[in-house]
């Protein structure tokens, strides 16, 4: 049995180590902060696409996770006995006029082959939807690709899934067999410091979460404002892109405009108590892309990294390839997401 350690029990590190696991590898995830500690403890859980056009390698590799998402969420619950908040209930985004419901439409024809008919991207009267934000061309984007999850519940389920197939989470341990860093920050800061040019850096976002029931509804998604009705009766609101930032984890008036804003869009939630106020800093690679693959000038270290905004929707598919390459040394990262485009 080959021995693993994953260090960082964010949502990468947790999915590498779920499918290494399930690949036969003994594992330990260790993170002196525990599971979910960072940026994957966040509120929103978006997992949405990238628009179906300008096809790259990042985009078709994450059409391949989000199409893997409801198996492997499902199999997390059903090892954990927990749940995870999963659900592929899609996306709805306003067509703000006849310019963009051109485009919108050509998109819609795009999808059809790029989501190779597993997906939809449909372009509808705002009068077709179960709930949406007014939309200034009375049409709206509806796609059956996106879902959605509860950050800290599907993280709290991968480490309980990992500890019920005795792979051991925890905050201190001895390194055994190849290292994945999956360090988020931290890791991009290590990185940045044995590098001549900066690799990747933190973003700050700020999220809050209201208490309003609308679950198994879409999410919504207005001028890059998300508004995430999570299956527990919440409503998540996120978030702010901060390249600046004095506090790393203290909310302010911008969160505060956010409310504001999703609260004039959906006057549902004029009245809902607001129960909850996060922030936390993201890691971006460079390259926008997750980075993965081994460390340069590390043998037997590899990196996961990079998850900004897309690290829930990508987790999937960068466990499978990350797992392939730890145990079988097979490397099918795509060219754009390897470390060493980074270096």
């Amino acid at each position: 049995m080959v021995d693993v350690t994953i260090r960082g029990a964010g949502i990468f590190g947790l999915s590498i180590a779920w499918a290494c696991t399930l690949r036969g590898a003994k594992v330990q995830v260790i993170d002196p902060n525990g599971p979910g500690a960072g940026s994957s403890g966040g509120l929103v859980g978006a997992l949405a696409p990238h628009v179906p056009e300008n096809w790259n390698a990042k985009k078709a590799f994450q059409l391949e996770s989000l199409l893997m998402a409801e198996r492997f969420w499902s199999d997390v619950k059903d090892a954990s006995n927990m749940e995870t908040g999963y659900v592929r209930s899609g996306r709805i985004q306003p067509i703000t006029d006849a310019r963009a419901l051109s485009l919108a439409r050509r998109r819609g024809d795009s999808a059809k082959v790029l989501w190779q008919d597993r997906a939809i991207w449909a372009v509808v009267p705002t009068s077709d939807a179960r709930w949406t934000v007014p939309s200034p061309s009375e049409w709206i984007i509806s796609d059956s690709l996106s879902a959605l999850l509860h950050p800290r519940k599907s993280v709290q389920a991968l480490a309980r899934a990992l500890k019920n197939v005795e792979c051991e989470v925890k905050t201190d341990g001895i390194d055994r067999g190849p290292v994945v860093w999956a360090t988020g920050l931290h890791g991009l800061e290590i990185l940045n410091a044995g590098h001549h040019r900066q690799v990747g850096n933190g973003i700050k976002g700020q999220a809050a979460l209201l208490k309003y029931d609308a679950a198994e509804r879409p999410q919504l998604f207005v001028d890059g404002l998300h508004i995430i009705p999570h299956l527990d009766g919440t409503v998540a609101i996120g978030s702010t892109s901060e390249r600046e930032y004095s506090s790393a984890t203290g909310t302010d008036g911008q969160l505060d405009a956010l409310i504001a804003e999703a609260r004039a869009l959906l006057p549902a939630l004029q009245d809902a108590e607001v129960i909850e106020k996060w922030a936390g800093i993201r890691p971006r690679a460079r390259s926008r892309a997750p980075m993965l693959g081994p460390w340069p000038g590390r043998p037997g270290h590899f990196v996961a990294n990079g998850g900004f905004k897309i690290g829930f929707g990508m987790a999937p598919k960068v466990a499978e390839v990350m797992a392939e390459l730890v145990l079988e040394g097979r490397n099918v990262i795509p060219e754009g997401f390897d470390v060493k485009a980074s270096y």
